[in-house]
């Protein structure tokens, strides 16, 4: 069994001040590439400790990740208000920057859940990051305008009994994308992954694993 990842509480600086923020560094092998990891809604109780984020934290310290999560403006310990999506779009611009400054010459991911996912969607199209895994996005509300889709590696997860983002505007989003992401939709899964989290977990890691240069 693998070590758990070393943790360390930092701040670094984001478009509207200080974000408050946890870096994940596997202990027990070489940083192979590193990812940012998007929180969901800070105004419906969403922050970076959230479980799905922290899921996919994991996941990607297992494969030889840094793993950053970060909270967005005005969450807990993080300076600045609500900035509508387009403010916590350039805090995860600011992120993906810091990260590549802190792990240089690694490839950088990109990973959100649900309004993080969203915009982990919106940086990617604008700074492509090396990958980019999506949970139950929130497309409809949150992604839209684009000017260009992600060009990268591209996974979307999704639940087929999510209660708060339809499943079916997902689908009929990617099915709109050309090439698009590689869906796959969980059966009997919720929002939340209640009871869930291994198969996510999985299904990222193989996604992630199958996209890395050796």
């Amino acid at each position: 069994m693998s070590k758990a990842p070393h943790s360390e509480n930092l701040f670094l600086e984001g478009p509207a001040g200080r974000l408050e923020a946890l870096l994940d560094t596997p202990a027990d092998t070489r940083i192979r590439a590193c990812a940012v990891v998007l929180h969901p809604h800070p105004q419906h109780g969403g922050t970076m400790q959230n479980k799905v984020a922290h899921t996919l934290a994991r996941a990607f310290t297992s494969l030889g990740f840094a793993a950053l999560r970060f909270n967005f403006r005005g969450t807990r310990g993080s300076e600045g208000s609500y900035g509508g999506g387009d403010g916590e779009r350039d805090d995860a611009l600011a992120a993906m920057q810091w990260l590549r400054t802190r792990v240089p010459g690694r490839p950088l991911w990109l990973g959100g859940f649900s309004f993080g996912a969203a915009i982990a969607i919106r940086a990617a199209a604008e700074d492509t990051p090396a990958g980019l895994v999506s949970v139950a996005p929130a497309v409809k509300r949150f992604v839209g305008g684009l000017s260009r889709q992600p060009d990268c590696p591209w996974l979307v997860v999704h639940g087929d009994a999510d209660e708060v983002v339809d499943v079916d505007d997902t689908v009929a989003w990617v099915d709109s994308l050309v090439p698009g992401p590689e869906l796959l939709v969980l059966p009997g899964v919720d929002h939340f992954f209640h009871g869930r989290l291994v198969d996510l977990r999985e299904a990222v890691t193989g996604f992630v694993a199958g996209h890395l240069a050796n």
